[in-house]
């Protein structure tokens, strides 16, 4: 009975003080990890202009000092729009939660938007989330000063399969198949189509990834629904409208 005993009150003894140790770990540890966080996510829309940040830019070799750098407000804007394409005054684009801002209602969601200025026209970055075959999936789509032509693009999944729909990251030549299409027809916003068995259409379609429809399917109804949220915002851009532009 006091062998029992004394082995319950060693295991709780244990318990508590491992729990206290983890505790403290994660505390003094957080701040750490939502720079390691912030960081990662800048690094991932810079992806999408790399081609804009000089020729020999590797993104995934600069160092943390560099993307935060790019990041300054002397290299990158940052605004919030609502979903009428107003600019919100006071917000910070990297401050919205894509997945947090897709379980709200459509007409109360927040969409960020990144104006890179560091090169000799603004681009503007553009950011969607869709679903994959088996999980989430999200972009960052950058627009030349046309506002229709595709600079870059750069795309991540949560639990795509590995050689096959996880390939939207993993294979660079599909990131690299966006630049230069176009997302607007004949003035409509139409996206870009991801098309199973190769691209018929120069201009508004890219070759799909072999044995992923069902994730390429999810990139084109992404990029159609997620650009046209900035439809009323780059709208008026397109036309000049002084009330959107950034100075």
């Amino acid at each position: 009975m006091n062998s029992n005993t004394y082995i319950l009150t060693f295991v709780t003894i244990l318990t508590i003080t491992v729990a206290v140790v983890l505790g403290g770990l994660r505390e003094v540890t957080k701040e750490k990890a939502a720079q390691n966080e912030d960081i990662f996510n800048k690094r991932a829309i810079l992806s999408s202009i790399e081609t804009k940040l000089g020729d020999d830019v590797k993104v995934k070799k600069l160092t943390d000092e560099e993307v935060l750098e790019l990041f300054s407000p002397a290299n990158m804007d940052q605004v919030v729009l609502d979903m009428e394409g107003n600019i919100l005054d006071g917000m910070m684009a990297q401050n919205i939660d894509m997945a947090v801002e897709r379980k709200k209602e459509e007409s109360e969601r927040k969409l960020p938007l990144y104006i890179y200025k560091g090169g000799a026209e603004k681009v503007y970055i553009l950011s969607v989330r869709g679903n994959g075959l088996w999980d989430e999936i999200w972009g960052n789509i950058a627009l030349e000063g046309d506002l229709s032509t595709i600079a870059g693009a750069a795309f991540d999944h949560k639990g795509e399969t590995p050689g096959l729909g996880a390939e939207i990251k993993d294979n660079p030549r599909f990131s690299l198949s966006f630049r230069g299409k176009k997302i607007y027809n004949e003035g409509e916003l139409v996206g870009i189509n991801v098309r199973k068995g190769g691209a018929k259409d120069p201009v508004h379609e890219v070759d799909g990834i072999s044995g992923a429809t069902v994730t390429g399917d999810g990139v084109s109804e992404m990029l159609e629904r997620g650009l046209k949220y900035y439809a009323p915002y780059l709208s008026q851009l397109r036309q000049g409208g002084t009330s959107m532009l950034l100075k």
